[in-house]
């Protein structure tokens, strides 16, 4: 996920709204900072925050679908799939951005999308928040479920 081009993620209101964060366990400290970055911009608008563990990428789906089973308005989805040797990675990757996008339009619920696929841990160093990195990508994955979360307030 390159920043390039990348809007500003604006302060929004969020009272009375619902968002469950769903982590993967793996790279935990990769995985705190996106959380710290997504729990902190969802409290900045007032949004009710939950944060569900699941063992690894491939889980989120799941996850999601078991927090919208809650009653939570939105998910952010977050996650690390590094690149290794065999092909895997293509599965994870594939398996876990199929899965929650299937599970936001079958639900007609936001899911923000906070997955790093990345060849190396450089890469997802510098898109995790943590001191010397480019970017936070939970705060833009948390953005992005709660700006569609108002959208279809709006809409409906």
């Amino acid at each position: 996920m390159s920043s390039i081009g990348a809007p500003e993620t604006p302060a929004l209101d969020a009272a009375g709204v619902r968002i469950a964060i769903v982590a993967s366990s793996w790279h935990e400290n990769i995985m705190n900072s996106l959380i710290a970055g997504s729990s902190s911009y969802l409290a900045g608008a007032k949004a009710e925050v939950q944060v569900f563990r699941v063992p690894g990428s491939f889980e989120l789906p799941l996850g999601a679908k078991l927090a919208f089973n809650q009653g939570f308005d939105a998910v952010v989805a977050l996650g690390l799939v590094l690149r290794g040797d065999t092909p895997h990675f293509d599965y994870v990757c594939d398996g876990v951005t199929s899965g929650l996008m299937q599970l936001m339009l079958e639900s007609n619920k936001p899911i923000g999308f906070g997955v790093l696929t990345c060849d190396t841990e450089t890469q997802a160093l510098a898109r995790s928040g943590l001191p010397g990195s480019d970017s936070n990508k939970g705060i833009e994955a948390a953005h992005a479920a709660l700006a569609m979360t108002l959208l279809k307030r709006k809409l409906s």
